[in-house]
């Protein structure tokens, strides 16, 4: 597996999703702060809140974490929230059970689950609405027809897409303008690598989740020790290393590393300082090519 890296700037610089919605290249992810009651809360609003004291202006969740407590948990951290910063949110999945959830694309649905976003992020418009799965029981032109409505009612800016295909990603442009993606991707990790080459072409924002490669994974051992060298070299850790590979990777990428730990979101933040040589670029792309 090859792909064709280059060091581009990192997220001091920025990237504007829609052509008008500027945001740092490194974002955050929410899905995994707690939401619950007491100390664990307090820990998780004070992660939010320093994100922002860093630097990060996106910040992603969705209905889907907590069925809408990680929406509430944000507002209460962040709201009223900084001139530029944008809260992105995903619909498009309903609760099946204590634990299960299910597809659900139909466009009242859609509208129902805008509106409770809404009212759980305190505010009128949300300006990055991402379709969190495509619903393969209702028409693409639907789905996506549903949102642009939205749009054209002030109540979303931007529309964006979550783990689809490139074929799903062009039905939807047919539609409306489609202004992210976010699908599973890093360093090793790169079955959508053709999914990202449309978006860059297309100057649409890539925003990969699962952005940090399990370490764990026994399959990945041999790549993750040169992931490991390169660390040692730049006086880095191994996380920090794969989100600098992102961050090269292409313009368009805007990693959304998720942690409920204030050190853990700190070390993120300053992979956003990380330089990759070349060489060590190089390096990155045999190993995973090999993994």
């Amino acid at each position: 597996m090859t792909s064709s890296t280059t060091n581009a700037p990192g997220p001091t610089g920025r990237f504007s999703i829609g052509g008008e919605l500027p945001v740092t290249r490194l974002g955050f992810g929410a899905m995994r702060l707690p939401t619950g009651p007491g100390p664990e809360r307090e820990a998780a609003i004070a992660v939010a809140r320093r994100a922002v004291d860093l630097g990060v202006t996106l910040i992603d969740t969705a209905h889907l974490y907590g069925w809408g407590a990680n929406e509430e948990l944000l507002a209460e951290a962040l709201f009223p929230y900084p001139d530029d910063l944008l809260i992105t949110t995903k619909v498009g999945v309903t609760r099946s059970g204590p634990e299960g959830w299910a597809h659900d694309g139909r466009p009242e649905s859609l509208r129902e689950q805008v509106e409770q976003g809404l009212r759980r992020l305190r505010t009128e418009r949300v300006g990055l609405l991402q379709l969190h799965r495509i619903d393969p029981e209702v028409p693409v032109a639907e789905q996506v027809g549903a949102l642009s409505d939205l749009r054209r009612e002030g109540k979303i800016g931007h529309i964006g897409l979550s783990e689809v295909t490139t074929a799903q990603l062009a039905e939807a442009r047919r539609t409306a303008e489609i202004a992210s993606v976010q699908n599973r991707y890093n360093l090793l990790d790169r079955e959508y690598e053709p999914v990202l080459e449309a978006c860059e072409a297309a100057g649409i924002a890539f925003l990969p989740w699962r952005p940090v490669a399990a370490a764990s994974d026994a399959v990945q051992g041999a790549a993750l020790d040169t992931v490991a060298d390169v660390a040692t070299e730049l006086g880095a850790t191994t996380p920090q290393i794969l989100l600098a590979w992102l961050l090269a990777r292409s313009p368009v990428v805007l990693p959304i590393p998720g942690t409920a730990s204030l050190s853990h979101l700190e070390e993120n933040v300053a992979a956003a300082g990380l330089r990759l040589t070349d060489s060590q670029l190089q390096r990155l792309d045999r190993a995973a090519g090999s993994a």
